[in-house]
């Protein structure tokens, strides 16, 4: 089996059409069939179905790519980390990040670091937590800034690093306007005052999703979908527009003079306490596969990165609706 055997296979199970693949790849189109065929000959297994032009994977075509797409990411790392400790002045850091992160924390951290170290390539995926883990150990991502706890027990390392307080995102002026998205004018809102309301709801992937709705169910009622789908600056536009509410991360509505953000707690005696209840917050890790060293670019991410927030959890200069759980 030969790595070249595996990027053709990627890349017609990707575009799903040979020669599309082939001048992806920028070679001649008989030469990626043979290859291909080569490699089910070696695995003793067919590995696209090709009924009528149309070209779908196999059972054992799905196993592989999984695989094939992990191996070629290994490679890449490794042929990298090779370039770095032979002296070259390059690298590349790949970062996964929820949109909250994006928005309200990440440019700093990456200015600092492109300023530290000018030729390293930085490739930023944003996209929902449980997004970020599938990418992370496929080897698609070198390091992820995910919500604990993660599900499903995946093969990486996590160090808690930040805490990020939830809120009800509502319109200003909802109190007054449509009595749908209207909310309860207090200095916090229980999860019940979402009971009968539209909620603006991210799509799949994202870990707010499934807090939110399991947060509903835990208080006995099955919540209420205005909207569904959007990624998180259209989940804030739909809410600015009147559409629904949304749980979302505090931080996220710096800049956003058409929206309130209410505290959210679980029940009036935790908030009567001043305690915090558990679908108030959520604790953020800085994650990488176990099985992979980081290589000498992503250390450095990684090291900037935690002084970052060890200096401004000091100087209390984190955005709002975050804390930082490092301690010099």
């Amino acid at each position: 089996m030969q790595l070249q055997q595996l990027a053709y296979f990627v890349a017609v199970a990707e575009v799903r059409h040979f020669t599309q693949a082939a001048e992806l790849l920028r070679v001649a189109q008989p030469s990626l069939s043979k290859q291909i065929r080569a490699l089910e000959t070696e695995l003793n297994a067919p590995l696209f179905s090709r009924a009528r032009g149309n070209i779908t994977l196999t059972p054992a075509g799905e196993a592989l790519l999984p695989l094939a797409k992990r191996i070629l990411a290994d490679v890449d790392t490794a042929r990298l980390e090779v370039q770095e400790l032979t002296g070259l002045r390059r690298g590349r850091v790949r970062l996964g990040a929820t949109p909250s992160l994006c928005a309200g924390l990440l440019a700093d951290v990456l200015r600092r670091f492109h300023d530290a170290y000018p030729g390293i390539q930085l490739l930023v995926e944003e996209g929902g937590s449980r997004d970020l883990v599938k990418e992370l150990t496929r080897g698609s991502l070198d390091l992820a800034l995910v919500i604990l706890p993660l599900h499903g027990d995946p093969p990486l390392d996590t160090a808690p690093i930040l805490r990020e307080y939830l809120v009800v995102a509502s319109p200003v002026g909802g109190d007054e306007g449509d009595p749908r998205v209207a909310m309860p004018r207090r200095s916090y809102l229980r999860i019940e005052d979402l009971r009968n309301r539209p909620l603006v709801m991210f799509r799949s992937g994202y870990d707010l999703r499934e807090a939110t709705i399991s947060a509903c169910r835990a208080a006995g009622f099955e919540p209420r979908f205005a909207v569904e789908g959007g990624e998180m600056d259209a989940v804030l536009r739909f809410v600015e527009a009147g559409l629904g509410v949304a749980v979302v991360p505090s931080m996220v509505l710096a800049g956003r003079p058409g929206l309130r953000g209410t505290p959210l707690v679980l029940a009036d005696e935790e908030a009567r306490r001043g305690h915090h209840g558990p679908g108030l917050l959520r604790t953020i890790a800085l994650a990488h596969r176990k099985d992979v060293d980081l290589t000498h670019a992503a250390r450095a991410f990684q090291d900037l990165l935690m002084t970052f927030l060890l200096e401004a959890g000091a100087a209390q200069s984190l955005p709002a609706g975050v804390e930082s759980l490092l301690h010099a």
